[in-house]
């Protein structure tokens, strides 16, 4: 974040430096007010591009093993751009480098997913995902895995079976081969 700020002030002291330089140049053809105009315009483009290409860079920066499920894209009265293209400011990752199976257990998946935000730092949540029967429950630490490796004390929740995460973990690396990379119902 301070570096955006430094950034964005480096912006608006080139650009009306540059402007000041051309408003001198033309001896006083171009008026003054030229100068704090284009340090204002300049910082706003920047401040808008660092806003926009977040996610990207963001996505750039992943694993070859992410797989981004989903994006949360906003509008907001204060950034009216943004009714135009909608902003993201938050993303769903898949880390499938801590995919887990167990193959008396087929369909279930051991997965993290990484919760992103804009101004947030990274949150990884541990989260088991049940392909075959549509279903996920957070490894909070109420869930135990039994003695033969069946999860106890999961709180599942039921998802519909095109839901974007679901459909990334269950059709990733781990579920690909299994009953679990269908869809429940089209197994």
């Amino acid at each position: 974040m301070i570096w955006e700020f430094v950034g964005t002030i480096t912006v608006a002291v080139a650009v009306a430096g540059v402007v000041h330089m051309l408003v001198r140049a033309s001896g006083g053809r171009l008026p003054a007010y030229l100068v704090p105009a284009s340090a204002g315009i300049g910082m706003l483009t920047f401040v808008i591009y660092m806003e926009y290409s977040w996610s990207g860079r963001i996505i750039d920066q992943l694993p070859e093993e992410a797989t981004v499920a989903s994006r949360n894209a906003t509008t907001s009265w204060f950034r009216p751009w943004t009714y135009v293209a909608p902003l993201t400011t938050r993303m769903t990752v898949v880390d499938h480098r801590f995919d887990r199976t167990n193959a008396d257990f087929p369909g279930i998946i051991l997965t993290r997913l990484v919760l992103l935000g804009r101004w947030d730092p990274a949150r990884p949540v541990p989260v088991v995902f049940d392909c075959i029967e549509g279903r996920r429950a957070d490894m909070r630490d109420t869930v135990r895995f039994g003695e033969d490796g069946a999860i106890e004390g999961a709180d599942w929740l039921r998802m519909a079976p095109d839901d974007p995460l679901l459909r990334a973990v269950c059709d990733g690396p781990a579920g690909r081969g299994t009953d679990g990379g269908a869809p429940p119902g089209e197994s």
